[in-house]
């Protein structure tokens, strides 16, 4: 089935690419908020050591958690777990709001926003999850391409609406809540959405009604998830150059957040939200690309070549940010929002088509607990070693570095024939 026709073929794939929408237009109007409270908010001053911390609380928990909780994607009716857990991120958010409104320590604020990311991986994870069950297998990358395209497009939209409420309600803690309280709103919105499914519909393909079997694959999770991903060549291999990417980019968010903070790059000055937005253009730029670039390279090269071919690509892209000038980082930017875009997507192929739907939820969470931790880690270690300026060109060399020993692991790793087309059928059902 070709790609046109499943979009008005296929029962209840616009109803998830629906909840998909007004989850990410959720998370962009939270996330946005929480970071210019915190960052650009004259009630609080955060240094970058800070920062990274406050990644690592917001994400390394549900990192150790997730696989266990991916673990209920696979038993639970995932239709009901995308209504009950947008419903439960928005009284989260409430929650964040209400920290930041009554003036609450840093620490506070980032502990209750914890429980919104949480919720938001879970949300996540469940509609990967769920995507082949209202799309056919032989159109997955194009499908997951366009969802993830217009996804990016929504989750910068929730980020204008921040920017927008911010200037209405203003920058203290108080505009913050303010502000904040629009991610709740649309997360609503989602739950809603998500109600119009039939029971079942978005699987597991096994229910598990009395909840035994979810309760000892919770107990279980984490093994099960890492067992399937290893055990699965083509998974194994991509979630690996996911890890390399997800490192690389995390030292290059806090390098660049300090060169904002501390330098002039041309027309945008330093201290100035613009600068980032401008730069997180560029990536959100890069990841548009990417969506209409890797359908053809793989079906035209494969998955192996299509990853080693944008890992070759992030070598160069990071090098030229040994030489920091304004250009330089914008195309950067461009090049390794396509980067990474292109990588995930291949990714996200094999976990749907690769892996048993018995342990898709628990892979997906797996690779949530990759994405998050490496990211982290990668803050952590550049805050111990970069100058207050945010310049170090060795740094810059070694993340290079990384890039190219990725792309010669996948070269010499991943099986040198997967199909690139799926031609199995999935089980879709009818909408009732």
């Amino acid at each position: 089935m070709g790609f046109t026709r499943a979009l008005g073929h296929s029962p209840g794939l616009w109803r998830l690419l629906l909840v998909r929408l007004t989850s990410q237009l959720s998370d962009g109007a939270f996330q946005a908020a929480l970071a210019f409270s915190i960052l650009f908010n004259p009630d609080r001053h955060t240094d970058p050591m800070a920062v990274a911390l406050g990644f690592a609380v917001l994400l390394l928990p549900y990192s150790v958690v997730g696989p266990f909780a991916g673990a209920l994607l696979d038993h639970w009716d995932r239709r009901r777990v995308l209504v009950w857990v947008n419903v439960l991120r928005a009284i989260a958010i409430a929650l964040v709001a209400l920290a930041m409104g009554t003036s609450a320590p840093d620490g506070f604020v980032l502990v209750a926003a914890l429980l919104v990311t949480g919720c938001s991986r879970f949300v996540a994870s469940g509609l990967s999850a769920a995507l082949p069950h209202v799309a056919p297998r032989d159109v997955l990358i194009e499908m997951n391409a366009f969802f993830t395209t217009l996804g990016a497009g929504l989750l910068a939209g929730g980020t204008l609406i921040s920017v927008g409420l911010r200037a209405v309600f203003g920058a203290n803690n108080a505009g913050s809540a303010a502000t904040l309280l629009a991610g709740a709103a649309i997360a609503l919105i989602s739950a809603s959405i998500a109600v119009g499914f039939p029971r079942r519909f978005l699987g597991p393909d096994v229910p598990d009604d009395a909840g035994h079997n979810a309760v000892y694959a919770m107990a279980h999770g984490l093994g099960h998830g890492l067992r399937a991903a290893a055990t699965t060549r083509t998974v194994a291999v991509v979630l690996s150059a996911i890890g390399v990417h997800r490192f690389v980019f995390g030292i290059n968010t806090l390098m660049l957040l300090l060169i904002v903070r501390s330098a002039d790059l041309g027309p945008i000055r330093g201290h100035d939200v613009g600068a980032l937005a401008v730069i997180g253009a560029g990536v959100a730029l890069g990841a548009l690309v990417a969506a209409f670039t890797t359908p053809a390279a793989v079906h035209r090269l494969g998955r192996r070549w299509t990853i080693v071919a944008s890992l070759a690509v992030a070598v160069v892209a990071e090098a030229m940010l040994a030489h920091i000038t304004w250009i330089t980082v914008i195309v950067s930017a461009l090049l390794l929002g396509l980067v990474g875009q292109t990588i995930k997507l291949c990714g996200d192929l094999a976990m749907q088509a690769d892996i048993s739907d018995t342990y898709r939820g628990q892979v997906f969470a797996v690779q949530d607990g990759l994405f998050n931790s490496a990211f982290v880690f990668a803050m952590i270690l550049a805050a111990t070693v970069l100058p207050a300026d945010g310049i170090d060109p060795m740094l810059v060399i070694l993340a290079a570095g990384l890039y190219l020993f990725a792309a010669i692991g996948v070269t010499l790793m991943h099986p040198r024939h997967v199909p690139t087309r799926l031609e199995t059928p999935v089980d879709v059902q009818p909408v009732r």
